[in-house]
């Protein structure tokens, strides 16, 4: 794994492309598709033809919410992680997403680097692995 495959779930465009840029200059991250609302992004990412390493979920979106996308991926790969960025990581959100299945929730205003570097982990997780499957061969 080069980069992490990465689906977007959020709203505000502004916020979306900010975090695309940051996350493709500063992490290994490639990011493979985005979508504003919860059906949206349901709709991707349990379709057949997508595939990605990573989700990243806003919890309040236009139609829907990010606790219903995290719901609705119990169908998806467990390996793929889900990462929630969202301005009310509150210890009760936290805990809520946590218990639907996301493996980290960041505050968008002060733990962005948080998540830089979580994605940055993500790629050495995946070469760890990479090797230790090649070596047992």
């Amino acid at each position: 794994m080069d980069k992490v495959r990465t689906f977007i779930v959020e709203d505000s465009s502004v916020v979306r492309e900010n975090l695309i840029a940051a996350l493709e200059e500063n992490a290994p991250v490639e990011v493979v598709g985005c979508a504003e609302d919860e059906s949206g992004a349901l709709q991707w990412l349990l379709g057949r033809d997508h595939d990605c390493d990573l989700v990243i979920v806003d919890i309040f979106l236009r139609r829907g919410t990010g606790l219903g996308v995290l719901k609705g991926l119990s169908a998806l790969d467990p390996h793929t992680k889900r990462v929630v960025l969202s301005n009310h990581a509150t210890p009760d959100i936290r805990s809520k997403c946590r218990e639907l299945g996301a493996d980290e929730v960041f505050d968008k205003s002060n733990e962005l680097d948080a998540m830089l570097l979580y994605c940055s982990r993500l790629i050495d997780n995946g070469r760890n692995a990479s090797l230790a499957a090649q070596s047992a061969h």
